[in-house]
């Protein structure tokens, strides 16, 4: 895959098909989209993801807004799914303010070659967001370019939307996300050196420092599996058991992501992890002392192990 950031100067000479919007929490919808891609791609086009960096509604707000799929988790899904092209288009105030019908002409058609435009029936673009599907629609025999608009795929007689899976996190309903997804929520990032308590009890944890815009569930202890992205383990799953938050008994510290990987003792120090949540099983408490600690721990993973079947 090939990624294009911080520059609106470029031009893609193939024909291509491209999918806009905002892909924050890759949810079914979102997948839709990706299969459009791939159908297109199967008639010879190159395949186009197209997305801003910040987002608008960051950009508007000012404030950094706690995301669902980080930039780097989106870049690992894209290029797993066989896109050709990531657009991360830098969003400021020319773009804001551009018309809808221009932002059409000079950047999906004049610099992305657009031959076939896909979006959800939402997409929103241009000054105001004035730009909507119908006018995608409009536009397309002007520019030369076929358009596929998808419907809201729902649950529960609800719309899956972003703002959908955000409430479930937040809840902690993992169960109900990953119906949301299509998958389950999941966190990466490179594992780092922690206190190593869990070592000197006989419980080795690998741990990750989650960026700050990463939406993180509630605080506590979690059912999970983990694909390891090291050279040795790629491609492998592991189950584990994971514990969100800031552990309370060992100092208070920084917000971290802690897992318990069963029947793993391997140097992965410096590799890529992606913890996946499937089921929440505790809150994060506090104990008195670690011989306290330690005896839950036994019981969480005794329990995973239930959980897991293993």
């Amino acid at each position: 895959m090939k990624r294009i950031s911080d520059t609106t100067k470029f031009q893609i000479l193939e024909n291509t098909v491209v999918a806009i919007g905002k892909f924050d929490g890759f949810h079914v919808g979102h997948q839709e989209l990706l299969d459009r891609l791939q159908h297109m791609k199967n008639k010879g086009f190159a395949t186009v993801v197209f997305t801003f960096v910040p987002s608008p509604s960051e950009y508007f707000s000012g404030e950094k807004i706690k995301e669902l799929s980080t930039v780097e988790e989106k870049r690992r899904i894209f290029e797993r799914a066989g896109v050709d092209y990531l657009i991360e288009y830098p969003f400021f105030k020319d773009i804001a303010d551009m018309e809808p019908e221009r932002y059409i002409k000079d950047i999906l058609v004049g610099m992305i070659n657009a031959k076939c435009v896909v979006a959800g029936d939402d997409v929103s673009f241009g000054k105001g967001g004035k730009g909507n599907s119908q006018l995608l629609e409009d536009m397309g025999e002007k520019y030369g370019y076929a358009t596929q608009i998808i419907d809201k795929v729902s649950y529960n007689g609800r719309e899956i939307s972003s703002t959908y899976v955000r409430e479930e996190v937040r809840k902690g309903n993992m169960e109900m996300v990953k119906k949301l997804l299509g998958t389950p929520y999941h966190i990466g990032g490179e594992i780092v050196h922690g206190r190593k308590l869990g070592r000197t009890i006989g419980m080795p944890t690998v741990n990750q420092l989650p960026v700050s815009e990463k939406l993180l569930p509630p605080n506590g202890v979690y059912y999970s599996y983990v694909y390891l992205n090291g050279a040795k383990h790629s491609g492998k799953k592991y189950y584990s058991i994971t514990n969100i938050g800031t552990k309370p008994t060992v100092d208070g510290s920084a917000m971290g992501v802690e897992t318990y990987i069963y029947d793993f003792n391997d140097d992965v120090y410096g590799e890529d992890m992606e913890v996946f949540l499937l089921s929440y099983k505790r809150p994060e408490m506090k104990f008195n002392g670690v011989d306290e600690l330690k005896k839950q721990m036994q019981k969480d993973i005794m329990e995973g192990r239930l959980y897991h079947g293993i």
